[in-house]
Order: C-alpha cells, then sequence, then structure tokens
C-alpha cells in the first residue's frame, strides 16, 4: 500500500463493524478509529458508566452544544494527521459522521449488515457495554430505534463497498480483504 487508504465502516447494531476493525488491526496494522472512544473517554473521566444510554445521550448533548458535526471533525482531523497506510474509522452513523471524512484522500464507505436476530445474538454475547449482556430482543429492537441509528440507512446508500455479514467471521475477513485488493488495484 503506497497511499492513505481510509476504509470508513457504517452499519447497524452489531453487524460486524468492529470485527471487520479488529481484523484489519492485527491482519494489516490498521490504525482505528470510532466514534464511540470519545464518548467512552469522556464517560470514565466523568466516572459514569459505559452504557449504550450514556453514550448516547453524552453524543446528543454535545452534538446539540458543539454542532452536529462536532465528532466527525474530531476523527477528520485524527484521521488526517495519522502517519499509517490504513485508517479505519468505526462507527459512522449520521450525514455529518462523513461530511469531513468525505474529502480526505483515501477515503471509502463501506456498509456492513447483517440480519437483525443475528446481530441481538453477537451483541449479548460480546457484551461491550455495560447494558449489553442481558438484553432481550425487544430491549435490542427497541435501540435500534433510538436516534444513533436512525440515519444510518441513509449513510449506507453513500457506501462504495457492501459486506454480508450474515455468515461466518472467516467469510466476513474474506470480503475485507476483497475489498482492500479491489482498492489497491
Amino acid at each position: 500500500m503506497n497511499s492513505k487508504i481510509i476504509l470508513g465502516f457504517v452499519g447497524p447494531l452489531s453487524s460486524g463493524k468492529g470485527t471487520a476493525a479488529k481484523y484489519l488491526k492485527e491482519k494489516h496494522q490498521a490504525q482505528v478509529r470510532r466514534f464511540s472512544s470519545i464518548l467512552r473517554d469522556v464517560l470514565d473521566r466523568l466516572f459514569l458508566e459505559q452504557s449504550r444510554d450514556n453514550m448516547q445521550n453524552l453524543s446528543l448533548a454535545l452534538r446539540q452544544t458543539f454542532g452536529q458535526d462536532l465528532l466527525a471533525k474530531v476523527i477528520a482531523q485524527e484521521v488526517e494527521n495519522l502517519d499509517a497506510e490504513l485508517i479505519v474509522v468505526d462507527g459512522i452513523r449520521r450525514q455529518p459522521d462523513i461530511k469531513y471524512l468525505r474529502d480526505v484522500p483515501g477515503f471509502h464507505l463501506v456498509h456492513i449488515t447483517a440480519e437483525q436476530k443475528i446481530r441481538w445474538q453477537r451483541l449479548v454475547k460480546r457484551g461491550e457495554n455495560s447494558d449489553d449482556a442481558n438484553k432481550t430482543f425487544k430491549d435490542f429492537q427497541a435501540d435500534e430505534q433510538k436516534e444513533a441509528e436512525q440515519h444510518i440507512k441513509e449513510v449506507a446508500k453513500e457506501a462504495k463497498f457492501e459486506v454480508d455479514n450474515n455468515g461466518t467471521v472467516e467469510e466476513l475477513y474474506g470480503q475485507i480483504e476483497d475489498i482492500l485488493n479491489r482498492i489497491m488495484n
């Protein structure tokens, strides 16, 4: 890879964005930036629980106070400043999230999706947030109706690449490798 490749991942809850990012970090030494990392850092600093509700509330408060594109500006600046050949931006959810990224040379939006029941099972199994492990399917469906998730389909329409993550993790990795090969060639 001779120039910077930036893969931005958009997709619904637990579709495989984080798994794909982790794979690229381990296999290709990608630098990974997550929108949620900013929120997690602030919650930790405030000694507040890293729950999905807290992250959504914090995101909303920050964006209402400092502009809808606040987090996007931070991520885009970080991406531009990174000295890495491969960068992954995980957790793109809204149009403002790609407002600045789409202007960064080498940026490619990737839509990762999977069926709802599969995604719910993955979310409960991984337990990334404090309130995930005991989440019912009904709770998961309600989470998908919240503000943070409402614009994903609209943003996903702009994706250059589609990944169907209903299969095995190896199949996911194969699709990610295929995307990298297509970009490099």
